[in-house]
């Protein structure tokens, strides 16, 4: 179980090493198993990307989340 400071530094160093490929939507941190570990959402599986299992002991799960779009905004009803 990785502490939520351990999954920020993890985070860290896989942005500074995946974060510019065209294949990374984004990273983030999860909760696992009573602690934190890191998430790689991807666009697309990626043959060029070697994503560790761990970093520094923290868990990194992979998710192929495919493209990501900004949707439009939903009006809001005026409260009775």
């Amino acid at each position: 179980m990785a502490s939520l400071e351990a999954a920020r530094a993890a985070k860290e160093q896989l942005d500074s090493a995946l974060g510019r490929h065209p294949a990374v939507n984004g990273l983030g941190i999860t909760r696992v198993d009573g602690g934190f570990a890191v998430k790689v959402n991807l666009r697309e599986a990626a043959d060029d990307l070697a994503v560790p299992s761990e970093v520094d002991g923290v868990t990194v799960q992979v998710d192929v989340v495919g493209r990501i779009t900004k949707r439009p905004a939903i009006r809001q009803l005026p409260r009775r």
